[in-house]
């Protein structure tokens, strides 16, 4: 499925995962519903991570990194403002993001950080364990933009 914009594949995704927060919800609860989509998704990145490494040699950097950033972007599906791109260092600003859109207009719009935010610093983890990634604010919580801070570990 790597093969498809990731916006379409999280379109896909939420409508499947939709119906599985909701059964989970009238069984044992919203918290509960909460968790296991959240470690659902988080498992997904760090999958999605290590199959991304994959195509490279060596330890992903941030530089492999920013190679890759445009299968996230694909179709307008984020809108950068580039703040840093250094070898130790990546910075950005998302200042529309189409996924919480295509979340909200789907009726899940109060899930939208489990189904795609959680996931940039999982996919992190399964990618290069190195990369950190620090935000503070995103569009899908009500921000006026999303704040990506990328750095290497320890540097």
């Amino acid at each position: 499925m790597t093969d498809i914009p990731i916006l379409t594949r999280r379109r896909i995704e939420a409508a499947i995962l939709k119906h599985v927060f909701d059964v989970i919800t009238e069984r044992s609860g919203r918290e509960e519903a909460e968790a296991v989509v959240g470690e659902t998704c988080s498992r997904s990145a760090i999958a999605h991570g290590q199959e991304m490494a994959k195509a490279v040699d060596h330890p992903p950097t941030l530089s492999d990194f920013a190679d890759i950033l445009p299968n996230w972007t694909k179709d307008d599906a984020l809108e950068l403002e580039v703040l840093v791109t250094e070898p130790e260092r990546m910075e950005f600003n998302v200042t529309r993001c189409r996924y919480a859109e295509a979340y909200k207009e789907m009726g899940v719009g109060d899930i939208g950080h489990l189904l795609s935010c959680n996931r940039d610093g999982d996919f992190c983890v399964g990618y290069n364990p190195e990369i950190e990634l620090t935000r503070t604010q995103t569009i899908m919580k009500g921000a006026s933009h999303c704040d990506f801070r990328y750095r290497m570990k320890g540097k």
